[in-house]
């Protein structure tokens, strides 16, 4: 197995390290984010389509993000294991958790796609697509032709991380720019010239996933760090099984998120039917469409913050691998000051100006409920956005540390203990404004776990060099 030098992560400057490995990953996830946000953009402005249209979105999109979940935790955790083998030595393991991170994606990708497709009518239902006739009709539509899509879309998530780890974080960025591209030029040629409406919007974003999967296929035969041949897809259960292990945080973080949003669909459409105004058919779709369009705005907002992080995990790992703890304490700390920057930026977006966000998706086509909901709506629901960014950095970190079980924790009790559990008890006392109040609330007392959590793992990267033995353990359990 060939190796090419990355001493180099254990010697050069920490914040060029971070430029250097973060902004590309900040950029793929930026990107990434727009298939969904994008599609949504041109559908509440079609006029054909509007908030009708921004609601099929919003119920299929929790689905979309359960591929993503199964993608990331086989690439998330492949990066984590490949940085960790290399800090090692191990270019042997770190090539066969490349071969098997491939077959699992695409094994796992087809049999996801035939479930979307045989069970699309109750799954709908149960991400509350039933709000209204013409808004389960839409999410049908959309979600058929997403279906026939997951698995380019996983395929080209799971290796995205894969790639950054052997290091080419740039080609990474680009792969996934070029399918953005593709779907922001298609969607309005499908949507307002074909009339394709939702099946135009799935369409765009299918053929985008397509060209990043494709450029993700020509990488792994042409990897430079990790060079694979064919042993490197053999079946070994322990390399599997650490793969999956760093990577099960990612997975829980996501599915959990899926959770939550299952529990906020059908609390919005329980509570919205007996509300004054968005109980008449006509409003019925502009709660979830809305609520939809916040969390749209807040995606953009994380993946900055995941990028900042999971560009972090080869620095990381690699020098957890060789023991150099106080270069990960220093890289630590520099990442929770620019995670709490980016949050105050987009909090003060969404308190001052979320009249001109909301104009970017269709208000001008809408009632003045529709306006009037969505400003509370974004000025409530991610008032403790701040709070968000750190939580969602200290979740990574802790996985790039080798830390899975402390980091699928704390993310298990922010989106499953407090994400749906608030979802589900403050609409009981606050009626459809208790849905709001969820979120903020979540990531309040989660961040006060977080901090707790934090100071735990600065005392213990304060401590004299030793063995990496918690390393070891997840490289290799057998031991």
């Amino acid at each position: 197995m060939e190796q090419l030098d990355q001493s180099f992560l254990v010697t050069e400057k920490i914040g060029r390290l971070m430029r250097r490995y973060s902004l590309p990953c900040i950029i793929s996830l930026l990107v990434g984010a727009l298939y969904n946000i994008v599609d949504q953009i041109f559908i509440a402005n079609a006029s054909y389509l509007g908030s009708f249209g921004n609601a099929a979105n919003t119920v299929v999109f929790p689905l979309t993000v359960i591929a993503l979940a199964i993608a990331v935790m086989i690439g998330d955790g492949c990066c984590a294991f490949v940085s960790l083998s290399l800090g090692k030595g191990e270019a042997d393991k770190a090539g066969n958790s490349i071969g098997l991170s491939v077959i699992m994606a695409v094994a796992s990708s087809i049999v996801l796609c035939a479930v979307y497709l045989i069970f699309a009518d109750p799954i709908i239902t149960m991400f509350g697509g039933t709000v209204n006739e013409e808004t389960f009709a839409l999410s049908k539509e959309y979600f058929f032709y997403i279906s026939l899509g997951i698995p380019f879309y996983m395929f080209g998530q799971a290796m995205n991380p894969v790639i950054r780890a052997d290091g080419s974080p740039k080609f990474a960025m680009a792969s996934t720019l070029l399918g953005a591209v593709l779907n922001i030029v298609l969607d309005p040629l499908f949507i307002f010239c074909f009339q394709w409406g939702m099946k135009g919007a799935a369409i765009a974003t299918v053929i985008g996933q397509i060209a990043t999967a494709v450029l993700a296929v020509w990488y792994l035969l042409h990897t430079k760090t990790v060079k694979l041949s064919a042993k490197d897809f053999h079946l070994n259960h322990k390399t599997a099984f650490s793969t999956l292990s760093l990577g099960l945080c990612s997975f829980l973080s996501q599915v959990s998120l899926v959770a939550a949003m299952a529990a906020i669909n059908n609390m919005i459409r329980k509570y919205g039917a007996i509300d004054p105004i968005f109980g008449q058919e006509m409003y019925a779709q502009i709660p979830m469409a809305v609520v939809g369009i916040v969390m749209k705005f807040f995606q953009i907002v994380i993946s900055v913050v995941i990028g900042m992080a999971a560009g972090c995990i080869p620095v990381v790992g690699y020098n957890m691998g060789a023991d150099r703890r106080e270069r990960v304490k220093k890289l630590f700390s520099l990442l929770l000051i620019c995670e709490a920057a980016v949050g105050f930026v987009a909090l003060l977006i969404v308190e001052l100006l979320p009249h001109r966000l909301i104009v970017l998706f269709g208000s001008a086509n809408e009632s003045v409920y529709y306006t009037e909901f969505a400003v509370k709506a974004f000025r409530v629901y991610l008032c403790m956005i701040v709070f968000a960014c750190l939580n969602k950095a200290a979740f990574i970190f802790l996985q790039a540390m080798g830390k899975a079980a402390a980091s699928t924790a704390l993310s298990m009790i922010r989106e499953i203990v407090f994400g749906v559990g608030f979802a589900l008890l403050l609409p009981l006392f606050f009626g459809l404004d208790g849905v709001l109040y969820s979120m903020p609330v979540s990531d309040l007392l989660t961040a006060v776990v977080s901090a707790c959590i934090i100071a735990a793992t600065y005392k213990q990267l304060s401590r004299p060099k030793n063995s990496v033995r918690q390393n070891e353990a997840y490289l290799c359990p057998e031991k």
